[in-house]
């Protein structure tokens, strides 16, 4: 069945044909509607759940933390500086092996104090231990989030969902709704192999000396890495249940293709319009969007684009200092590849502003020079900057 929703009406339908049972959230633009639509299915008796409201979003998460580890299944979301102040206790969330999920509608971060859309807030968390998945379009956030839930209780990981903030979180579109016996089929009762009992007191948690605390980390990192496979073979049993397949990244045109661009999230729509149009004229150009950034699919990017001459790396997020993450990720991925493609990075879309065609041709056009030379004077760049601020005193 079709239905017309927004990103956060999706998110919200999708927790519910979950069957979570336990929702704590602190309202936060452009996220609140995640919990205002979950509130309303507690209310109406649509939804048998608890939900909780607290005064931030640290004690969100630290609630869905010990409700989880009670053994019932948790949901919450997130933006931006609610997502920085949940921070300290993502790396409980993780740490203890807490399978939760999170809708994080990307936003930017302050300062200058913004309200609108880039993925700083989701990259600035991303070695904090959580799977994180973003989105291209509301079907997407639906779906992803119910095989977040899977995912999330088959790996004992906490997962976040991320899609881009009023692109997609207030943007109404058509939605293949899965029945809830279908759902049910697929996403099994929530069963936490250690869940906290009153009359079986426990410590959860060893303290981090230093004989074991290194072990520990290392249990996690071999965990997150373990993950890459569960959340493909989680899409491929999505797919044959429900007819659309989900794997690591979505590859369109790269067969043959001597420049690959390489995204995250929304902007991939504009990119793949782009690139088309390239490949009519000739152009040997392809796209590479990816759905799981944490864990980094390493391997699967490197066999992909260790083909082309150039990469394209094309993100809404910067390390100052430094480059982009993804970037950054990728170069570290190809360092030790026999042939190895030039790259270009490009910083575009900070605090909601427009990504445009004629920006994307710029980076493509750009990306084939230096595909051509083999020599790149500038790997970062950043697309749509204005010549001059306004508004500012010297």
């Amino acid at each position: 069945m079709k239905e017309f929703m927004n990103g956060n009406e999706a998110a919200a339908l999708a927790a519910k044909l979950a069957r979570v049972r336990v929702i704590s959230a602190y309202p936060i633009t452009p996220q609140t509607v995640v919990v205002e639509k979950l509130s309303e299915y507690v209310a109406n008796g649509e939804l048998e759940a608890e939900f909780m409201k607290v005064e931030s979003e640290h004690t969100a998460l630290s609630a869905c933390i010990g409700a989880a580890a009670t053994g019932v299944r948790t949901f919450t979301a997130t933006s931006s500086q609610g997502l920085i102040l949940m921070s300290e206790i993502m790396y409980i969330a993780s740490g203890l092996r807490i399978p939760l999920v999170m809708a994080n509608a990307n936003r930017s971060l302050s300062a200058p104090l913004s309200i609108w859309n880039d993925q700083q807030d989701s990259i600035s968390v991303r070695d904090s231990g959580w799977i994180q998945i973003y989105c291209e379009n509301n079907q997407e956030i639906l779906d992803s989030t119910i095989q977040a839930f899977r995912i999330a209780e088959e790996a004992l990981l906490p997962v976040m969902v991320c899609y881009d903030g009023y692109i997609l979180s207030h943007t109404t579109e058509p939605v293949d709704v899965p029945s809830q016996e279908d759902v049910d089929r697929f996403l099994p009762p929530y069963r936490f192999p250690h869940p906290l009992d009153p009359e079986k007191p426990v410590t959860i948690g060893a303290v981090g000396v230093p004989e074991y605390y290194e072990e520990f980390r290392h249990q996690l990192q071999e965990a997150m890495l373990g993950s890459v496979e569960t959340v493909r073979r989680v899409g491929e049993e999505f797919g044959r249940m429900f007819g659309r397949r989900y794997g690591l990244m979505e590859c369109h045109g790269c067969d043959d293709a001597e420049v690959i661009v390489l995204t995250m999230g929304s902007v991939a729509g504009t990119i793949r319009e782009v690139v088309d149009e390239y490949r009519r004229g000739g152009s040997r150009v392809g796209l590479v969007r990816l759905r799981l950034y944490r864990p980094f699919p390493a391997a699967e990017l490197a066999q992909l684009l260790s083909r082309a001459k150039a990469v394209c790396v094309i993100e809404k997020d910067f390390s100052p200092g430094a480059t982009g993450a993804l970037f950054s990720d990728v170069s570290a991925t190809l360092i030790n590849q026999k042939t190895k493609p030039v790259m270009l990075n490009f910083i575009c879309g900070l605090g909601g502003r427009d990504v445009t065609e004629e920006q994307i041709r710029e980076a493509i056009r750009t990306t084939f020079e230096a595909a051509e030379s083999g020599k790149v004077e500038r790997p970062v760049r950043w697309l749509g900057l204005r010549e001059t601020l306004v508004g500012l005193r010297e």
